[in-house]
């Protein structure tokens, strides 16, 4: 990890860097990805399970589609989902419950309610809230199963009343999908599972497949295929939750928090991948030595200790002179997450305005909010927490916009509407104000 002491203008634009890769041979490949998926729909996507995820789907042999020849070798079948509640502890499936219910909880008030305005007198303007009918979730396979992320995206999903939740994840060398995420989607509400991962897995749900239903909105993290892949096909076939980059988190402490509790902040994101980003900014000397020596302690004890170490080398400990100057840097970076353990947590909590998500106080850990304290943990990174939210039940739904005029509404605004479209030029538009005018004069005083 690199340390920077009272850092000036130069090293601070180091300091809220992330690291960079050339993105033009990744978008060839992931381009042609896609267009073959258009093309071609399951056969294509299966190929390129055997060739990205080594896993031959079409002769994996699974007694519940040996008896139904129409079942589709991607689709999860209702016998593998019972088989899998048989594979999770029920100690697992109580704590999958309770996330289930306090992510619920905390989405559900979230609802919006519409209000209706009179902008003018017999102007009636309103907004109405609608789900997207259907969408696609993404859950990463391949370091780890990210079954927490299944209840993030689709809870949300099910409360905001989206009518078809598409579910796909890369499946391992046997053609099975780990247990838990099966469980998490039947406890979340999940309509239908799909085997596919990376690229292959969102071409398929931008652009339909045989098996895979094409979807409006496709939700979920990857790695750099997948954050690519779904930039692409945001530019004309679907839309996308948020772009984003590798997963990050900022450390802001002083002398009284806890350098154990530090270093396992910092550690518990590095250890996602090799890319992710660690960053403690702190206005103790003595704490950042002290972090220093717990993170080399808690990540030779780390089974991912070697993907962690690699995430370190890309990370920050950067000591300044106050919890003032620290948070003018965080919110220059606009992590996303962001975790403050210092004396004055909460009212500096008050002064973030950008990063993805918050964890105040030196008892709230980022883990709390990557699983069970009811907040989603699908946020924006790289930066794009000074412009992006992160998935929220909005993040679901559509705002459909209403207005109704009356003959009132005619006098108290049609004058001005003529006008407008007059002066624009637009005698269409200045006409059909004109002809409703004509039809309800403005009676005599």
């Amino acid at each position: 990890m690199l340390v920077y002491k009272n850092p000036n203008e130069a090293a601070l634009k180091e300091i809220i860097t992330r690291p960079t890769k050339d993105a033009k041979d990744l978008t060839a490949l992931v381009s042609a990805v896609l267009a073959r998926i258009k093309a071609e729909g399951d056969a294509a996507v299966l190929d390129y399970e055997q060739q990205f995820d080594q896993v031959d789907l079409r002769s994996v042999c699974c007694r519940a589609k040996a008896t139904d020849a129409a079942v589709s070798p991607l689709a999860v079948t209702p016998a593998e989902f019972e088989r899998a509640e048989s594979l999770v502890s029920a100690e697992l499936k109580a704590a999958l419950q309770l996330a289930h219910d306090n992510i619920a909880r905390f989405h559900s008030a979230q609802r919006y309610a519409g209000i209706e305005v009179e902008t003018a007198p017999g102007v009636r303007c309103w907004q109405k809230s609608v789900p997207i009918e259907k969408v696609g979730l993404y859950i990463p396979g391949g370091t780890a199963p990210l079954f927490s992320t299944v209840l993030m995206l689709a809870t949300p999903a099910r409360i905001a009343g989206c009518s078809e939740i598409v579910l796909c994840t890369p499946p391992s060398k046997d053609g099975s999908v780990h247990p838990a995420i099966l469980v998490a989607a039947r406890i979340a509400g999940v309509s239908k599972v799909f085997k596919a991962g990376g690229v292959q897995a969102i071409g398929a749900m931008a652009y339909g497949t045989q098996s895979v239903p094409k979807v409006s909105k496709i939700f979920g993290p990857g790695n750099q295929y997948v954050q690519c892949a779904k930039q692409l096909v945001s530019l004309a076939d679907v839309a996308i939750d948020m772009p984003a980059g590798p997963s990050e988190v900022e450390v802001i402490a002083d002398a009284t928090a806890n350098p154990a509790f530090v270093a396992a902040d910092l550690l518990s994101q590095a250890e996602h991948g090799v890319d992710s980003q660690v960053l403690l900014v702190t206005t103790s000397e003595a704490l950042l030595a002290a972090v220093q020596e717990e993170v080399a302690r808690q990540l030779a004890l780390l089974p991912r200790k070697d993907i962690a170490a690699a995430a370190l080398e890309n990370s920050r400990l950067v000591l300044v002179s106050s919890t003032d100057e620290a948070l003018a840097i965080s919110n220059r970076y606009a992590p996303e997450h962001l975790i403050i353990e210092t004396a004055d947590a909460e009212a500096l909590a008050e002064r973030v305005v950008n990063a993805g998500s918050v964890f105040i106080g030196h008892l709230t850990p980022e883990s709390a909010g990557d699983y069970a304290s009811g907040t989603n943990h699908t946020l924006p990174t790289n930066g794009y927490a000074t412009a992006y939210s992160g998935v929220n039940l909005d993040a679901f739904c559509r705002k459909i916009t209403y207005q109704k005029i009356t003959p009132e509404g005619l006098q108290s605004i049609g004058r001005s509407v003529e006008l407008m479209a007059a002066a624009e030029q637009l005698d269409a538009h200045k006409n059909a104000m004109t002809v409703r005018l004509k039809t309800h004069p403005q009676p005599l005083p």
